[in-house]
């Protein structure tokens, strides 16, 4: 699940129009945010399992960023930090639901890997990476809808906020299909680096943000 998180941040702007399309982006994927660079500490470990082809990562220890009660305390944790900030109750409230809304996605495409709390827990997991076609079809839908949202929320108030968009549409898919049909990284090392690349779609929502009016 990528490209449906980014659609669920980008409809998550119709709920919280206040708050930037960036924080919203950092909301729904924090989990994924948070997860590479715990593993390039050796905080959480994922092994590379080439024979699977339908998905080769076998997540088998990912407690802080991706157990049910760990998105609940971040999503209380970002809730409150934006409240502190901004002052504005149904924005933060908004974007405490976009970070526990990745565990919920997540849930439905995982394999019973996603943990309910750290430690030696239950671990849920719909296995909707075993039907492919039907993962994607479910993805770009989340997308599209989420993008209308945004598009009926938000209008350019300049160049950059009508083509920026765009480019961050086409970016977002082509780096999803590129990810897909990528060979697989050597190393739990190599994942952790490759997948820093996420910040550049925080830091655009941000600037597309900012060029776009409520």
């Amino acid at each position: 699940m990528v490209l449906g998180h980014f659609g669920f941040g980008l409809g998550a702007k119709k709920f919280a129009p206040k708050a930037s399309l960036g924080t919203l982006f950092m909301a729904v994927q924090w989990a994924d945010l948070l997860w590479p660079t715990f593993l390039l500490l050796g905080i959480e470990h994922v092994n590379l399992r080439p024979d699977n082809k339908k998905f080769p990562l076998e997540f088998w220890d990912y407690p802080i960023t991706h157990s049910l009660l760990m998105s609940l305390v971040w999503g209380a944790i970002f809730g409150f930090i934006y409240w502190l900030i901004k002052k504005d109750k149904r924005s933060a409230l908004v974007v405490g639901i976009c970070v526990v809304s990745h565990w919920v996605l997540d849930l439905i495409v995982h394999q019973p890997d996603l943990p309910l709390f750290p430690g030696n827990a239950p671990k849920l997991g719909l296995g909707l990476w075993n039907w492919p076609v039907l993962t994607a079809v479910i993805e770009f839908s989340l997308f599209a809808i989420g993008l209308l949202y945004y598009l009926r929320t938000t209008r350019a108030k300049n160049a950059r906020g009508k083509w920026g968009l765009w480019m961050l549409v086409i970016l977002l898919v082509v780096l999803h299909i590129a990810g897909l049909l990528s060979p697989l990284p050597a190393s739990s090392h190599a994942i952790g680096w490759a997948a820093q690349y996420q910040w550049i779609f925080v830091i655009m929502g941000y600037w597309v943000d900012r060029n776009r009016i409520v």
